[in-house]
């Protein structure tokens, strides 16, 4: 791993990615030039933070690392909570965004709502970005570009994935959240994100999205990653009740890692 201090001068070939949540935070700078991973640090929080309390750990981190006093080429921020819903693009209406999310999740009169076009699904992310995380961030960097992590998630696992003629369950473990995705043929059939306490809250909205779409413990393969490894408790409960359980290593943009690969959020780095 170089020196951070040192290496990361030259902003010109310097990307940075900024994961937030309510319950966590993660961060990756790399070198395009070198295709090269320069610096990254994720924090979990004990307990889930306020939009307030959110920016103060970002702030923290940041600082703690210097990234205010640098510059980049270009920067991400990936805002990963719960304030969305999928759109059929052609039915998708920019002046109806709020119907489009009442549904599932509670909004305010005065929350900014946003929205990503998928491409590669012709679907459409309604979202609440984090507003005075998008506010700081544009304070200390100027324009920058926000996703959904779910616009992340989905796109990374269409683009890169093989074909299967039958449904596959990808589920990312973060802190105390699970995000699941199902694909089949190329083509979404689903993304939701939950979160859990418990591995039994986990198993249970694993099997209420099988029960939902009718999909087979016994044949449907379910692929896990993120933080979960073999052996754990999350790994252990989900294999007692689907039969095909393994753990996935997905392919993770360009970028090589040479240091503590689990430690760098999927979703960071597939913005790169």
């Amino acid at each position: 791993m170089p020196n951070n201090k040192t290496a990361i001068t030259n902003k010109e070939y310097h990307k940075l990615s900024i994961q937030v949540s309510l319950n966590g935070l993660s961060f990756c700078i790399v070198d395009t030039v070198n295709t090269a991973v320069l610096l990254s640090e994720s924090i979990h929080f004990e307990k889930e933070r306020t939009p307030y309390g959110l920016q103060k750990g970002l702030v923290a981190l940041l600082e703690k690392n210097s990234i205010p006093e640098k510059q980049f080429s270009e920067v991400i921020v990936i805002h990963r909570n719960k304030l969305f819903s999928l759109v059929p693009k052609p039915l998708f209406d920019a002046d109806e965004m709020a119907n489009y999310l009442k549904f599932n999740t509670r909004i305010l009169a005065n929350d900014h709502i946003a929205f990503d076009t998928m491409e590669s699904n012709d679907m459409v992310n309604v979202y609440v970005p984090f507003v005075n995380v998008n506010n700081y961030i544009y304070d200390l960097f100027g324009e920058f570009t926000f996703k959904h992590s779910g616009t992340v998630m989905v796109e990374s696992l269409l683009t890169n994935q093989s074909s299967h003629k039958k449904p596959v369950c990808y589920v990312h473990v973060a802190h105390q959240q699970m995000e699941v995705t199902i694909i089949k043929d190329k083509k979404l059939i689903l993304y939701n994100s939950f979160d859990f306490t418990t591995k039994e809250d986990f198993i249970y909205y694993l099997l209420f999205t099988f029960e939902q779409l009718r999909l087979d413990t016994e044949t449907t393969p379910m692929k896990l990653f993120g933080d979960v490894e073999e052996g754990d408790q999350i790994y252990n409960i989900s294999y007692k009740y689907v039969n095909q359980v393994s753990i996935f290593i997905p392919s993770v943009s360009s970028y090589p890692m040479d240091f503590e690969k689990e430690s760098i959020d999927f979703t960071v780095l597939n913005t790169l």
